[in-house]
């Protein structure tokens, strides 16, 4: 932490409020003119809470009141808070990919920051792209910030049995189309398996990335955890506040705590979760943020030497209102603290080991002890072949062992479009053991990298029972769905990569202790096909969709634009 303390001269909003000058006197006369006195604001740590609540986005539904609760800390520690809307990507409903908008947010909460009297910030979010994008605008303008996730919703329940979003709609949307569930059934599925606000109570992508902001330092102890209608919740809102304003007088800024030490963390952390695959495009992003460079190599190391210990829906059994009362993300990063560097320092200014001092696990069956481990090794590997030279990633822990070696006749779609199509015709010539592949639906192809990875299984083959098959793609996944899918495949198809050039019948291989991925043709006839491949047409040529084609990078480098460099330096705003 900073040993010396800012003066309220030297706080940044005080370069709008302070002066005595016309300038001065408009930026005043106007917060005034909102029914607030010159002493409420001058000199004092301007705290924006940076909300994505929407009416739109049902995860962030709580996200108006728990912004209350934030003000409240932030007057009662001295501050003045401003409430400051920035977009709201909703996982749900936001097509054709919400992927395509994560920039979006960064850029958005970013410049709200830098073009405002802020000094520093309360990032809420939690759906899925939310953590990530407004972590990586509140790291590139580098104020003292912190975020507060907005909790898990309570399980779903249906027929006495838990349900958990994502999961179980796969699961039963599949029994539904095999026929083994009534229509009744399938309605009282969908009344029960959302029952409060927040975001999924499986460890998908949303619960995966608000864990490892708190593994990251992002957060107070013990923030990822909490429901989202838990009392706990409010608390913690009130303590951010408080927190914020702290921050802001010690100078405790991203720069201040962001370390590769604090990445490897995250990553064994995300590890030991069982954690979504689209972690690690957003890391690489968040690092790249930091100035950092984070190698898909290195998620794989991590992952060799790192036990699965949360026994979470799509990879266990639980849901993440049990993973709280199991003692949550603490208590399992308590029982790796080996695996972690326990001096790198957080929001509050101690050490992960510190504030890790007094977790335990309440429930062994919800989080493993390393005796007794889900999986041995992380749940997650990353590929290298002749298909994927820059990488693909696979949720081991939700694959089938079958298919974990396993060489079988591709079946191409040559998109989205056209597996839907198909995948469900009586004359589609598949089996088993057949590799499905899904081309251009990458970050340029989909556009955006939509979570298509998870291709269904043709109907044909439900009756005899079949639920898994090999499926690649340079698509993403639900971190809530499951099953023996490739994904991130880069470079992906659209812009001519070798998945572009798979043909029906060729011979696909996988082995994933060898962490290869190839098909089965020569390299000559690799390049045969490379020289007749023609690159589709760009599907937007205005708007903000042309500036994401145009300047977004591949999934192995996070799918940020590359203008967002971290040495590209911003100048702070004249003020005239």
């Amino acid at each position: 932490m900073n040993p010396v303390r800012k003066t309220p001269e030297e706080l940044r909003s005080f370069r709008w409020f302070g002066p005595n000058s016309m300038r001065g006197f408009s930026h005043r006369s106007r917060m005034k003119q909102s029914g607030f006195r010159q002493e409420d604001f001058t000199g004092k740590p301007v705290i924006a809470i940076v909300n994505t609540w929407s009416e739109i986005n049902p995860c962030h539904a709580h996200l108006r009141e728990r912004a209350e609760a934030v003000k409240r800390g932030v007057w009662q520690a001295g501050g003045f808070p401003v409430e400051i809307p920035t977009f709201s990507i909703t996982e749900t409903y936001a097509k054709p990919s919400p992927m395509l908008y994560r920039n979006l947010l960064s850029m958005d909460t970013e410049e709200a920051l830098r073009s405002l009297p802020i000094d520093g910030a309360v990032l809420m979010g939690g759906c899925d792209k939310t953590t990530p994008g407004l972590l990586m605008g509140a790291i590139s303008m580098n104020l003292p910030a912190l975020y507060l996730p907005a909790g898990p919703m309570l399980r779903g329940n249906w027929n006495g049995q838990p349900l958990g979003s994502g999961t179980d709609l796969w699961k039963f949307w599949t029994e539904r189309c095999a026929g083994t569930i009534s229509e009744d059934d399938w309605m009282n599925i969908e009344n029960g398996i959302a029952r409060s606000p927040g975001f999924c109570m499986t460890m998908g992508t949303a619960a995966t990335m608000t864990a490892l902001a708190e593994a990251l330092g992002f957060t107070l102890p013990g923030a990822s955890s909490i429901p989202a209608p838990d009392s706990n919740h409010v608390r913690m809102a009130m303590n951010c506040g408080q927190r914020a304003v702290e921050m802001v007088w010690e100078d405790w800024k991203p720069s201040d705590f962001l370390t590769m030490q604090s990445f490897e963390n995250t990553i064994a952390v995300d590890m030991a979760i069982g954690g979504s695959t689209n972690a690690f495009i957003h890391l690489v992003a968040l690092a790249g943020r930091c100035g950092l460079t984070l190698d898909l190599k290195k998620f794989d190391d991590i992952s060799r030497h790192v036990p699965v210990l949360a026994d979470i829906r799509p990879s266990g059994r639980f849901l993440m209102e049990d993973f709280f009362y199991a003692g949550g993300l603490r208590a399992l990063m308590a029982e790796m603290k080996d695996l972690l560097h326990l001096d790198s320092l957080t929001v509050n200014g101690k050490s992960i080991g510190d504030n890790l001092e007094g977790a335990r696990i309440v429930n062994p069956e919800v989080i493993r002890p390393r005796s007794n481990p889900l999986t041995p090794s992380g749940g997650t590997a990353v590929l290298y072949g002749n298909l994927c030279p820059d990488g693909a990633v696979i949720k081991t822990v939700a694959a089938s062992p079958k298919f974990l070696q396993h060489t079988g006749p591709a079946l191409v779609f040559k998109d989205y479009n056209d597996m839907d199509a198909r995948i469900n015709c009586d004359s589609l010539n598949v089996t088993e053991d057949s590799v499905l592949v899904l081309q251009n639906a990458g970050p340029l192809g989909g556009p955006g990298m939509p979570e298509w990875g998870m291709l269904p299984i043709p109907k044909k083959l439900l009756p005899g029972g079949v639920r898994d098959m090999v499926r690649i793609s340079d698509a993403r996944m639900s971190g809530t769905a499951y099953g023996t899918c490739i994904l991130h495949v880069s470079p992906e198809s659209f812009v001519g990569g070798p998945l572009a050039l798979v043909k029906d019948g060729d011979l696909i291989r996988l082995d994933i202790e060898g962490r290869r991925l190839d098909v089965l043709i020569s390299d000559g006839e690799m390049a045969a096909r490379r020289a007749q491949w023609v690159r589709p047409e760009a599907k937007y040529a205005r708007g903000y969709m042309a500036l994401y084609a145009e300047r977004v990078t591949q999934a192995h480098l996070g799918c940020d634009f590359d203008f967002l460099d971290k040495n590209i330096p911003t100048p702070e705003p004249e003020i005239h």
